[in-house]
């Protein structure tokens, strides 16, 4: 099974970024988890990003709050997929990262997701890498399932408590 790397801008993301490693416990997809900085470390980040395929990755996760570069940036060096969670933050409550993860040059596109969004970038990596996983695709099914089984037991109870 490919891995997912999570890429935060700055270790002051974790918070956010935390909520992706129970998604991929989960589905038992290995990460991994690195802080690189689209402006502080742009030589780093970028043969990272070029040498991920290599190095087992099935696609990239990147969080980063502010200007929030760090998404384009890697989606400017690799052809995996790039899914940018924008992280909340500075005096537009993450409104300017979200600007800056989701609009992206044609040709370089980033997956984005809400602000501080990070169990559904997690998911949209698993999705992705079950499109070649036969068994992980049947996770992703199950614990579909499941969620729909709870919602309809909340329904069935406030339907016998205020139903007809």
């Amino acid at each position: 099974m490919r891995k997912i790397a999570v890429v935060m801008g700055s270790d002051s993301d974790l918070p956010v970024v935390e909520k992706c490693f129970g998604v991929f416990e989960e589905f038992e997809i290995p990460y991994e988890v690195h802080v690189f900085s689209a402006h502080r470390t742009p030589a780093e980040a970028k043969e990272f990003a070029e040498k991920a395929g290599e190095k087992g990755f099935g696609a990239i996760v990147c969080a980063a709050g502010m200007a929030a570069h760090l998404a384009g940036a890697f989606a400017a060096n690799t052809v995996l997929p790039v899914i940018g969670i924008p992280v909340a933050g500075g005096s537009l409550g993450g409104l300017d990262a979200l600007l800056s993860t989701v609009m992206m040059p044609s040709g370089i596109p980033v997956a984005t997701v809400a602000i501080d969004g990070a169990k559904n970038a997690a998911y949209l990596a698993a999705e992705i890498l079950a499109v070649g996983d036969g068994p992980l695709t049947e996770r992703l099914l199950a614990a579909r399932r499941k969620s729909a089984a709870q919602v309809l037991e909340k329904d069935k109870k406030l339907s016998e408590k205020y139903g007809k």
